[in-house]
């Protein structure tokens, strides 16, 4: 129980950049981290969709609407992922052998790819959030980062490593993809049972994860924290987009 509750607060302090009381790290829980990614993104999507209930209680413009529920996911995590996103774009848009691509996932330089995709990112993500009508249920984003973050802590998991990763040396646990299979599926079934329709924004959540996920993966062949942040922004504009076009 010690270990879990360690492997928690490293969580929180690693991928949320909401304050957290208790800072952390013990190398034995290290392994045990990502079983509470899905967690950490619980708490930010209970509170992604209370801002979302708070705009519309204030009657505040839809744009207003748009741009507070576009840059939430980004400020919430302290842009760790969208830093990733960033950095997996310059890399598989190089079209460089794959050595190369490696090399240029791990520059800390920002390339003109990265910084176009970012600014076609945000905007189609204000631009989906201002399409969603006054009378659709905002609160299933509560469980869309639930869902993205399971999809990641999967993919950690489950795929090779590169060896540059800091997974690299993160052994395969069969109850550890349980664990989360098990946590994807109740929130499957909690937005379906809950929302009714709304269901499918989680559905589109998992299918953006893993477009960008098998793109990532074919370009740089090998798995790391940066494609999994990669891939949860993906998730999370494709959500987006599937309650736009309700």
């Amino acid at each position: 129980m010690r270990l879990c509750l360690y492997a928690f607060a490293m969580c929180q302090s690693m991928f949320c950049a909401i304050p957290f009381p208790c800072k952390v790290w013990e190398e034995k829980a290290r392994d045990k981290m990502l079983l509470f990614l899905p967690l950490v993104g619980l708490e930010i999507g209970v509170l992604w969709g209370a801002l979302g209930w708070l705009c519309r209680f204030w009657n505040l413009p839809q744009p207003v609407i748009a741009l507070v529920l576009s840059v939430w996911p980004y400020l919430a995590t302290g842009f760790l992922h969208l830093d990733g996103f960033m950095d997996v774009t310059d890399a598989v848009k190089s079209w460089r052998d794959l050595e190369r691509r490696r090399e240029i996932l791990k520059d800390s330089h920002v390339g003109s790819f990265s910084v176009i995709a970012c600014i076609l990112l945000v905007v189609s993500q204000f631009a989906f959030f201002s399409s969603v009508g006054s009378e659709e249920n905002l609160w299933i984003f509560m469980l869309v980062p639930v869902v993205s973050r399971c999809c990641g802590a999967l993919a950690v998991t489950i795929l090779p490593p590169m060896s540059t990763s800091q997974y690299a040396k993160r052994k395969c646990s069969v109850s550890h993809i349980a664990v989360l299979l098990t946590v994807l599926a109740a929130a499957l079934a909690l937005g379906f049972g809950i929302w009714g329709r709304y269901g499918f924004v989680l559905l589109g959540a998992m299918a953006g994860f893993l477009l960008a996920l098998t793109r990532a993966w074919r370009s740089l062949k090998g798995m790391n924290g940066d494609i999994a942040g990669y891939a949860i922004t993906f998730s999370e504009l494709a959500a987006a987009a599937v309650l736009a076009v309700f």
